[in-house]
């Protein structure tokens, strides 16, 4: 129970209780009233407050997933099954099971999987086997995020470890002359956010003439930024004859549109089960009228069991603002926002993947597609826009086989 601790500051300000919150039906949080619930989709569609409570009960699932394969069985280079030995990976998730078989036949894809399914692998190990057998393969990954597009660089290193294979990162609020600089040297991967592959696409510094294979990770999230008319725009200057992969948390008739457009026969590959993940348990934490829900916030921080916490603000100021209250408080606290620079949200995000950080304070730019190891919480310290965005926030734990816990606050 989460209230064994929560004494002192915040001890009589929340109804939190570490179990279901029963009163948190429409009668309690009217459309009219807007307290407490978020939209979903159109403007004025409702979603009710209880989508934020859902009880996670350890019991034996009764339908385990068995994989066809083990990282051994694919037809890949030796030296590259040995580096994937090397990060101990013997049993491919649901998406590596499915979609490396596909992938390696050179087999367009759309995968559609729920966020922290291992996806990254599953198409960065075939692809490293195409270029393994092809020197003279280039491979393209597009990706909405800076610091998405900077993990997936680290995962493509460390698999390509020792093979004389190079990658270049290329996202923007990062120095572009090194990029440049970077691009001149020989390389067989290409990770970038739209805005930096397009600008240099422009500057003539990427010819996408001699890229045949590319993927389009995140493709909801990316059409959620704005970012269709980019993707089109980088698609137009590839070969008609190449090897597309697509994956994405969700299948909107928008990216039906992209797929048709885009992909040729593709196989679909579907392992998504439910909206939010069933290792995530789910509830809210009632704030009362007149209450400091920093003081609230404070209470559940000072639980041991609140060892790696992150914090979803609604708005660049206001991560920053509870980020400094509670570096205030004694908390080792930073956050990750659009506004600091590229060095900076790469420092915070740094600490908290090792430790230094127990508490990372974020906008939804950290929302999608980072993969931090143990984050024991997060909470919803203001609600967010839409569910779509509310079912990211919560996949950022219990990730892979570990469990975790999201909160969100309701005044």
């Amino acid at each position: 129970m989460y209230t064994k601790n929560f004494n002192q500051r915040g001890s009589r300000h929340s109804s939190y209780k570490g179990g279901f919150s029963r009163g948190a039906g429409p009668s309690r949080f009217s459309p009219a009233r807007g307290r407490g619930g978020f939209r979903k989709g159109p403007p004025g569609q409702y979603i009710d407050p209880s989508k934020f409570i859902n009880k996670a009960v350890i019991t034996e699932v009764a339908e385990h997933f068995v994989p066809e394969h083990n990282f051994q069985d694919f037809v890949m280079d030796e030296r590259l099954k040995r580096n994937v030995a090397l990060k101990g990976y013997t049993t491919p998730t649901p998406i590596q099971d499915r979609a490396i078989p596909h992938i390696l036949k050179g087999t367009d894809v759309v995968g559609i999987a729920n966020t922290g399914t291992g996806k990254t692998a599953a198409f960065l190990l075939p692809l490293i086997n195409k270029v393994l057998a092809n020197p003279k393969e280039k491979v393209l990954i597009v990706v909405p995020t800076r610091e998405l597009a900077i993990q997936i660089d680290q995962e493509f290193r460390a698999f390509a470890k020792g093979m004389r294979m190079f990658s270049v990162c290329v996202v923007g609020g990062a120095s572009i002359g090194k990029q440049i600089s970077d691009l001149r040297y020989e390389h067989s991967c290409i990770i970038g956010t739209p805005g930096r592959l397009k600008d240099l696409i422009s500057r003539k510094v990427i010819n996408l003439a001699f890229f045949k294979t590319i993927v389009l990770d995140e493709a909801d999230r990316m059409l959620d930024m704005g970012f269709v008319g980019d993707m089109r725009y980088v698609v137009s200057l590839m070969p008609k004859e190449r090897h597309t992969l697509l994956f994405s948390a969700t299948l909107s008739r928008e990216i039906e549109k992209l797929v048709s457009e885009f992909l040729r026969e593709p196989v679909r590959i579907s392992v998504k089960t439910t909206e939010t993940p069933k290792s995530v348990e789910q509830d809210v934490v009632r704030v009362s009228r007149g209450t400091e829900k920093v003081e609230v916030l404070h209470g559940l921080l000072r639980q041991d069991d609140f060892s790696k916490v992150l914090i979803f603000a609604r708005t660049k100021h206001g991560a920053e603002k509870l980020s400094v209250e509670l570096l205030r408080r004694g908390f080792k606290a930073d956050s990750i926002h659009g506004d600091k620079n590229h060095s900076r949200r790469q420092r915070a995000l740094g600490g908290f993947r090792d430790d230094h950080v127990k508490i990372l304070v974020a906008t939804d730019v950290a929302a999608r597609g980072l993969d931090i190891a143990d984050v024991s919480h997060v909470i919803n310290y203001d609600i967010p826009a839409t569910y779509d965005d509310y079912v990211h926030r919560i996949g950022r734990t219990g990730r892979g086989d570990k469990r975790g816990k999201a909160l969100t606050f309701i005044e």
